[in-house]
């Protein structure tokens, strides 16, 4: 499985826009093929900074995913809301506790 983190950080006043943005693709984001799960998880200190965390089952859906028409689109509308560019990490777990 691949864990990936996406961090991004908004103008302040773009940051009910880029919500708007996520409200209309997450559920199709979700339902991609190789999606196994996707969250918004919100900075507790600087609430203009968001990261998306998805789970996908091989490193080639994601691919698949980042190739689609989906992802361009939903890329474009939310890159022009950054206040700094994003930074994405792809990982996998190699222990877990509990």
């Amino acid at each position: 499985m691949i864990h990936r983190f996406v961090k991004m950080t908004f103008r302040p006043e773009e940051m009910q826009q880029f919500r708007a943005v996520f409200d209309a693709s997450k559920e199709h984001i979700a339902a991609f093929n190789g999606c196994l799960g996707l969250k918004l998880i919100q900075d507790i200190d600087q609430e203009n900074v968001l990261y998306t965390y998805s789970i996908w089952a091989q490193e080639s859906d994601l691919e698949a995913y980042r190739a689609s028409e989906l992802f361009k689109n939903t890329w474009a509308q939310t890159k022009v809301l950054f206040a700094e560019k994003a930074h994405a990490w792809s990982t996998h777990v190699v222990d877990h506790v509990k």
